[in-house]
Formats: C-alpha cells, sequence, structure tokens
C-alpha cells in the first residue's frame, strides 16, 4: 500500500497529539485523580499507537504499546500517579518526538529506545506469561532456508496477531527465496507484495519497505500476512509468481495470560480502515446535528504568503491610483476608487486574520519545560499563563519561541528562589513565574514576570565596569537594562539552563528584528518583569510620512504620540545633550538628518514627533510632514541588511521608494 499521501497528515496529527500528552500529563501530576484526563491521555496514545503502526513505523508503535501498559496501571489503581513515573513518561514522549521529526526529516538515524523500555517494563513490573507457539506446515525444503530471515516480533506485534485470532483472521509468516537469476528484484518483490495485499493485510516485512523498494536485500523476503486464507492458498498464490524459488509458510498462533483489561484497547489494522484510521484524532466531540461535517481546511503556508504578496501589491498600486485620481478630479473616478479602496482594505483584513495565530501555539510547550527545571532544581514553581488567545502574525510567531524560552528559564533558574532561602525572607515557599499577553492597539504586549531575588543593582554596576561600560548618568533601571549587551552575566556558575551569557542579548536581537521592543522593571528582592512590545504584523501598516532635508521617511504610528511644532526656545543642553521642555516634560531630542547624515534643509517650520519606545520618550527632528499613509514593508535585501536605522522600504504611489525608519533601534 502507498501511504506516502497520508505522510503529511501522520506527520502533523502526531505533533499535535504528542503535544496534547503532554499538556495532559502534567494536567494528570497536579491531580491524580482524574479519570477523564486519564482516559483522554490512553484514547490520545492509543492513537499515536494506530496511525504508526498503519504508517510501518513499528518502533513508534511498540514504545506508545508499552507506555499503554503504564497507562493501564494507572487506571486499574495498581500505580499510582509520582513524580518519577510521569518523568519517565516525558522521557518516553521526547522520545517519540525525536522519532516523529527523523521521519519528518526523512533522517536515517536509528533513536534508541532500549534504556526507555527498559524504564517502562520496570515500572510495569508485570512477568510477561506470553507463550508464542508456532506450528510449521507444508514446508519447502529449500537449499537456503536455514539462511532465509526471520521475522521478529515484538510484544506489540504479539497482541496485534492475538487479536486477529480472535477475530477469525490467520497471522502467517511467508518466508519467499527468489531465483538468483532475478534481474529487477524490487520490481518482483513489488508483485509479491500487491498479491499478498489483495489476500490480505502486511503488518511486518523483512527487509523493511524502503529497503525492498531500494533493492538493498539479498534474495529472501519475510512477511507477516493478516488473511482470512489458509496457508495452502497463500503459498500457491505465491508461487504461481515468476522468479519465485521457493516459499515457506508458518501459522503464528499466539496463547497469551496476560489479564484482558491490558489488551482491551487495542485493535487490528484492517485493509479498508487505513484512511480512517489515519484521520484519527484527538478525543471526538459530539457536534450539533446542524454544523456542516467540514469547517476548515488545510492550505499550505506559501500559497497564504503568495495571497499576501498579491495583496500587497494591491495597495501600492491603488495608492498610485489615488495619486493619478488627484490630477484628474473626476467624481465618477473617484467614488469607483474609494470603493475599490474599500474592498481592497477588507481583503487585507481578511488575509492578515488568515495569517495571524494564536500565541498558544508557542506558550503550550512551556508548562512542560517550566516542570522539567522545577524538579532538576529542586523548586516549586506555579507557572501562570494569560491570554494565550491573543494573535500574531505567523512570521512573529514562528520567531517569538526561542526568546521566551530564555526569558523563563532565568525566570525560574535566577528569579525564582530555593525554598528555604523564600522561607527565611517570609514569601511564600512556592514561587510564581508568569507569562500574560494582551494586544494594546496596533501592538501586542507579552510580560514575563516573576516574585523571585529581582536584579541586583551593584552586581550589574561591577560587571558593567568590569567590561568596560560606564553607567555615569544612568538611571537606576538604566542600569538594570545593561543585562541586554552582548556577553553580559551576573551569574558566576555556569549551568546547564543559563549563565553563558549569550542569553539576553539573543532575546533583545530577536525582538528587535521583529520591529519590536524588550524593557526590564526589577525590584531587588520582590522579583522581575520583561515587557515586550511586538507589532500584530509585520506587512502592512500605517506610517506617518516626513521629510528630512531631501529625503522622504516613512515612521510607523504605532511608536507615535503626538506631533507638536519646533520652537527653538524650548530646546535646552544637559549633560551635553539637546532636550525639548514640553508640558513640564523633560524630553530628549535626536537631530534625524544628523542621525542619519542627512544634509539639513532650511525650512521656515520644523517639526518634533514624540515617540515612545517601551518606557522611554524620545523628540525626533523633522523638515515638514506629508501625511499618513498605509504602507506595504518591502525587506531591504542583503546589500543593505546592515542598515540597522531602517526596518525595510516600501513604494510610495508616486513610484518613488522609501526608507522605514527603525525608531526602536534609533532611540
Amino acid at each position: 500500500m502507498d501511504t506516502s499521501q497520508y505522510m503529511n497528515m501522520f506527520l502533523e496529527e502526531s505533533m499535535e497529539n504528542l503535544q496534547t500528552l503532554n499538556e495532559s500529563l502534567l494536567d494528570l501530576e497536579q491531580d491524580p485523580n482524574d479519570v477523564d484526563k486519564l482516559n483522554q491521555i490512553f484514547r490520545v496514545a492509543h492513537t499515536i499507537k494506530g496511525m504508526a503502526a498503519t504508517m510501518g513505523f513499528s518502533d513508534i508503535a511498540e514504545l506508545t504499546h508499552t507506555m499503554e501498559d503504564v497507562l493501564a496501571k494507572f487506571r486499574e489503581g495498581e500505580l499510582k500517579v509520582t513524580q518519577q513515573v510521569v518523568t519517565v513518561l516525558f522521557d518516553c514522549l521526547d522520545t517519540l518526538e525525536k522519532m516523529v521529526t527523523n521521519v519528518e526529516s526523512g533522517s536515517d538515524e536509528k533513536i534508541e529506545i532500549g534504556e526507555i523500555m527498559k524504564a517502562l517494563h520496570e515500572i510495569v513490573a508485570v512477568d510477561e506469561k506470553t507463550e508464542i507457539k508456532v506450528e510449521k506446515v507444508n514446508k519447502v525444503e529449500t537449499s537456503t532456508s536455514k539462511d532465509t530471515k526471520v521475522i521478529e516480533l515484538n510484544q506489540y506485534d504479539k497482541s496485534v496477531i492475538l487479536q486477529a485470532n480472535e477475530k477469525g483472521y490467520n497471522a502467517i509468516n511467508i518466508r519467499i527465496t527468489l531465483s538468483q537469476n532475478t534481474l529487477l528484484k524490487s520490481a518482483r518483490a513489488f508483485l509479491i507484495v500487491k498479491d499478498l495485499e489483495e489476500a490480505g493485510e502486511i503488518v511486518k516485512s523483512m527487509p523493511a519497505t524502503e529497503d525492498i523498494e531500494n533493492e538493498e536485500f539479498d534474495f529472501e523476503l519475510s512477511f507477516l500476512l493478516l488473511t482470512e486464507n489458509s496457508e495452502s492458498q497463500i503459498k500457491s498464490l505465491v508461487e504461481n509468481i515468476s522468479e519465485v524459488r521457493g516459499v515457506e509458510v508458518e501459522t503464528i498462533v499466539v496463547e497469551d495470560e496476560i489479564p484482558e483489561q491490558k489488551v482491551e484497547a487495542l485493535k487490528i489494522v484492517e485493509p479498508k480502515d487505513i484512511e480512517e484510521k489515519i484521520k484519527e484524532t484527538k478525543p471526538v466531540v459530539k457536534k450539533e446535528s446542524h454544523k456542516k461535517a467540514h469547517q476548515s481546511v488545510r492550505v499550505d503556508l506559501e500559497r497564504i504568503d503568495k495571497l499576501m504578496n498579491m495583496v500587497s501589491e494591491l495597495v501600492i498600486y491603488r495608492t498610485r491610483l489615488e495619486q493619478i485620481v488627484l490630477n484628474f478630479k473626476s467624481p465618477e473616478l473617484s467614488e469607483t476608487l474609494e470603493q475599490v479602496g474599500r474592498t481592497t482594505t477588507d481583503l487585507q483584513d481578511l488575509v492578515m486574520k488568515i495569517r495571524m495565530l494564536p500565541l498558544d501555539t508557542v506558550f503550550n510547550r512551556f508548562p512542560r519545560m517550566i516542570r522539567d527545571i522545577s524538579v532538576e532544581l529542586n523548586k516549586e514553581i506555579n507557572f501562570v499563563i494569560e491570554g494565550a488567545h491573543t494573535e500574531l502574525d505567523r512570521t512573529v510567531i514562528d520567531e517569538i519561541g526561542e526568546p521566551l524560552i530564555h526569558l523563563l528559564r532565568n525566570a525560574a533558574d535566577h528569579g525564582v528562589e530555593p525554598q528555604e532561602v523564600r522561607i527565611a525572607q517570609g514569601k511564600t515557599p512556592v514561587g510564581t513565574v508568569k507569562l500574560v499577553a494582551y494586544q494594546e492597539g496596533t501592538k501586542a504586549l507579552i510580560k514575563v514576570s516573576d516574585d523571585g531575588a529581582g536584579i541586583n543593582l551593584a552586581r550589574v554596576k561591577a560587571k558593567a565596569e568590569k567590561m568596560g561600560i560606564s553607567t555615569d548618568g544612568l538611571s537606576d533601571n538604566d542600569i538594570k537594562n545593561l543585562i541586554f549587551a552582548q556577553g553580559f552575566s551576573t551569574n558566576e556558575v555556569v549551568t546547564d539552563i543559563s549563565g553563558r551569557g549569550v542569553g539576553m542579548d539573543v532575546v533583545k536581537t530577536k525582538i528587535s528584528a521583529l520591529g519590536g521592543t524588550v524593557e526590564l522593571t526589577s525590584e531587588e528582592g520582590k522579583g522581575s518583569t520583561f515587557v515586550i512590545q511586538l507589532p500584530l504584523t509585520l506587512q502592512i501598516i500605517q506610517a506617518l510620512l516626513v521629510n528630512v532635508g531631501k529625503e522622504t521617511l516613512a515612521i510607523s504610528l504605532g511608536f507615535i504620540d503626538r506631533v507638536i511644532d519646533y520652537k527653538e526656545e524650548n530646546i535646552k543642553r544637559t549633560n551635553g545633550r539637546e532636550v525639548i521642555i514640553y508640558r513640564e516634560n523633560v524630553i530628549p531630542l535626536l537631530r534625524l538628518n544628523e542621525m542619519l547624515s542627512i544634509e539639513a534643509q532650511e525650512s521656515e517650520k520644523k517639526f518634533v514627533i514624540i515617540v515612545n519606545v517601551g518606557s522611554k520618550t524620545v523628540g525626533l527632528l523633522v523638515d515638514s510632514l506629508l501625511g499618513q499613509q498605509e504602507i506595504v514593508i518591502k525587506p531591504l535585501g542583503k546589500t543593505l541588511k546592515s542598515l540597522k536605522e531602517y526596518i525595510g522600504a516600501t513604494i510610495l504611489g508616486n513610484g518613488l521608494v522609501t526608507l522605514i525608519l527603525d525608531v526602536g533601534a534609533l532611540v
């Protein structure tokens, strides 16, 4: 059977089911008496096993089957849900994830499951009383029969055979020897497989299917077939295929004394059920009868990206048309263009929403990570997630995972103190790490906070001086934010979890690359909070167009607080830097022409754009304003990638290319 058409479905469903198992096991560890959760885990594990067996991945099926034995002990009340047992099950899930990842990448690397299988068997601690009784009939004498490979049966195979026997199927081991003169062995093997599959279901082959396809075998083949036909019928069927020199058939009968509960969930994969088996997913939820069967479709990400690019081009040409219409001053043309504009905006919003994904696709991996760290460090940590439903652009979602891992690991390692230290300080013995997300205007905010030790100001100062960083004139909060400098770490001991000084600068770099900002607020002894601001999308934004000298630049409206007139009398100097006094607030002033090496231009009226980056407020001096416009962000490409002052470029309605300022990097 050709299962390649189902491979993508198998990979996606397997990863989803493994994530569900991770989350459910965490819940079960917190509430060991939750029978519904236990049954859900059992069902999902069984789904993974059935899908893997159907696709021919016997190692995955065997490992999941052994894991089911442990889960069965939970259900029967013979085994308690303890931290040690759950840790072994998590190791099992990690191994399964590696195996699925290898299948996805096409890697030939063999994942060793011996150790984890041994650990699972030790937990079950039940003497296997399975005897395999093999009745040999109609044996054909061949000169190579002694060398013919014999299929080894694992526990999963035995269970399948047992269930097959109960349903009236025969499990027949077929050993075939091809003629030494066979030229196209793989083609001949294909004909054999085709005929056997018409008679039943091949559940195992030796060598593996891939080796047979690649002709990586001698002249012997072995198959384990589930069929309603007799041995003589199967033997006759194979003997009638040309270039087959010898056939041996054996009936496999499994006599089992394992308790009935142990095999209650096993199912035989019947030929007609393959497609349905693969589509088997999480526990079935009853749907209301009036709902349609298919509420969603899977779409390749490349297609969505192409659609997004086409809509982006549409926005550019719409802006160009608006520019042309201004010259003609035709009411009919203006009205039609307004309708086109509304439709384009609706289409753009729709495509944006299609690209959006909830943050829980990233957040759902973190509870397991915090649990493992707390076990490793012997700390009790209460991990709280809020706002996981907040949606972000897929591009942002793909990149935000790594920075959040760094921040959470630091919170658990550096932030939350050991129990005895917390008790001595009058805190609760259980530390708290919070991950909160919410939407604010055109931005998404993600906060990572802990109630731990906070940042030690003296240690940060000492480390900064050691690295040659001056702290003169910096506020306490600015000094604490120096931890984002490259190679900066106040941890004296390097552990597997943190302390190498490569975490925080990676966080800053990654978030800046996404057009976002990250800022730290911390109080020693009370905890720390990292606030990440991210744009909801990276494709189309509202921007203010300004003139600096003879150059036109774009500034994202997401950063702009307000625009004020430039008055020379309001400009003061402090610590050698220019500031502007506005409503009794002192705001640092940046002259964009000086920062960007653009020749200044005399103008009667200049403007100061007040921008907010995190908690910092800065004024940007520009020569004139051109108005607000919706722009499409285009990447600068490899040649101009080193220009950190810009996040990209856009094409205006008049056809000119304009650079978009990276306000975060400038500030």
